[in-house]
């Protein structure tokens, strides 16, 4: 049983997602302000965040941004559900951090799916005994969830996390965004391929040695080098 935070100040809408999460086995709480997230969850951390961003008291964007600067709830899986639609927006949601987003209006049960999926994908991430994985002076404790570039810590998303053992785990093949987005996602993904590239673009950020190992592959998707400059042989 997965406890679940519902940010929400529209209370029939999170009267309704309280409501289909609970019935899948789920405990769950309700918040309707933005500026009692940060406090609720060091006091009582969930396992997943459902926040919408058009909050009082702070922007759901804010929050997100909040969550992911600090180091105790910078894992936090976090799923967007909000009625702005634009792409820009879908896209500065991804960029902050969040895992997934889902637009008003919307299924509860296909909610509830993408809050079983993502729930899955970080605790086997979390719960796989599988020795580190490394790869050109990163290395992935798939144990303890810490990756470790030259040797310091990077704090990275559910969604980066799995992403960068996808990668080092396959190293030289060409994926395509697709493939990506069915095998760490673990669905059909609505808002398009794009969620592929602003995780990508983030794992650059935070480990900068995969600015030159992590390739673009025009209209198609990204590959990782056969291996990395300090796993050549002696």
């Amino acid at each position: 049983m997965s406890h679940i935070l519902i940010v929400e100040d529209d209370r029939d809408i999170a009267e309704l997602v309280r409501h289909y999460v609970v019935r899948a086995g789920h405990t769950a709480d309700v918040l309707a302000s933005g500026a009692d997230v940060l406090p609720r969850i060091r006091q009582k951390r969930p396992d997943l965040l459902v926040l919408d961003l058009m909050l009082p008291g702070l922007h759901g964007l804010e929050v997100c941004q909040a969550i992911r600067r600090d180091e105790a709830t910078a894992e936090l899986p976090i799923i967007i559900v909000t009625a702005r639609a634009a792409e820009a927006d879908r896209v500065a949601g991804l960029d902050l951090g969040a895992d997934d987003y889902v637009i008003k209006p919307f299924s509860p049960k296909e909610l509830v799916a993408r809050v079983a999926a993502l729930l899955r994908r970080t605790a086997r991430a979390r719960a796989e005994a599988a020795g580190p994985a490394t790869f050109g002076g990163i290395a992935i404790d798939r144990e303890r969830h810490v990756v470790t570039a030259d040797g310091h810590e990077v704090t990275l998303t559910a969604k980066e996390f799995l992403l960068l053992e996808y990668f080092v785990l396959h190293p030289g093949r060409v994926l395509s965004r697709d493939r990506l987005l069915s095998e760490v996602w673990g669905y059909q993904y609505t808002g398009g391929t794009r969620t592929v590239d602003v995780h990508v673009r983030r794992l650059r950020e935070k480990i900068p040695r995969l600015v030159d190992l992590l390739v673009t592959v025009k209209q198609f998707g990204y590959k990782l080098a056969d291996r990395g400059p300090d796993d050549e042989d002696a």
